[in-house]
């Protein structure tokens, strides 16, 4: 395992243009639980009910009570952990340039990282409806469901519901970054949601190397990643900053 810790230390400190890919997995350990998987929150709701945007507009003081009140109480709460707050590390120090995430807990902006594209929005803040006026998520009134604007607008998740497409500038953007980086690191995602999941593909094809940290092996195990290094996300980053110490 220190081999790889080693390894991992060297390709990052060597890397001038890196990217993070980023899932559901840096953020369970502040707490958030993944959507998908084992413990996720679709085991509990019915994805295609109580995540999409037609039963949404059709009635969202429901879609409040059921799905967005407690996750809303639980982002609240969660702070960054050492994985996130270990690629903020990298950030500052030249080497990380961008991070793509499938998350919408907005942990790595909290974390000090400053370019961050969100493929599914972000629930740490909520739009209005109407007039299209953003208010962070912990602001939010919900002693009244739904939760309305100041001009009486109902408010919903700036994140992106089933039903709803990708912003198309942030899935351009992360094709031309994923094409331009030398190294990718893929952190905390099974990499089956496209199309995040094809981020990789397009980096190792554009001759970047791809470095996985994760707790199990993925579709890209073997295939797309040069390696995997086993394990949770902020045990991994601190080993693999507490190498680069000694190159530095």
């Amino acid at each position: 395992m220190q081999d790889i810790i080693k390894q991992a230390a060297k390709d990052i400190f060597s890397a001038k243009k890196a990217v993070a890919l980023t899932g559901a997995g840096i953020s369970v350990e502040s707490g958030i639980p993944p959507f998908r998987g084992k413990g996720g929150i679709w085991e509990k709701f019915d994805p295609m009910t109580f995540g999409h945007i037609d039963t949404f507009e059709k009635n969202p003081a429901q879609v409040w009570k059921i799905l967005i009140k407690d996750l809303k109480e639980i982002i609240d709460q969660a702070k960054p952990n050492d994985g996130h707050k270990g690629l903020a590390v990298l950030e500052k120090m030249g080497i990380l340039k961008t991070i793509i995430t499938q998350n919408v807990d907005g942990l790595h902006q909290m974390a000090g990282n400053t370019d961050v594209i969100e493929f599914h929005g972000n629930c740490a803040w909520q739009r209005c409806m109407d007039c299209g006026r953003k208010i962070k998520t912990a602001e939010v009134d919900i002693s009244v469901m739904p939760p309305r604007c100041q001009c009486s607008g109902i408010l919903r998740p700036d994140w992106v519901f089933f039903g709803e497409s990708i912003p198309m500038a942030s899935l351009h953007r992360s094709q031309q970054i994923a094409s331009a980086c030398d190294l990718m690191l893929v952190i905390g995602t099974s990499a089956i949601v496209q199309p995040a999941a094809y981020m990789p593909v397009i980096a190792k094809e554009n001759g970047a190397k791809i470095i996985e940290i994760n707790p199990e092996a993925t579709p890209l195990t073997g295939k797309i990643s040069a390696y995997l290094v086993k394990g949770k996300a902020g045990q991994v980053m601190n080993e693999i900053l507490k190498e680069m110490e000694q190159l530095i």
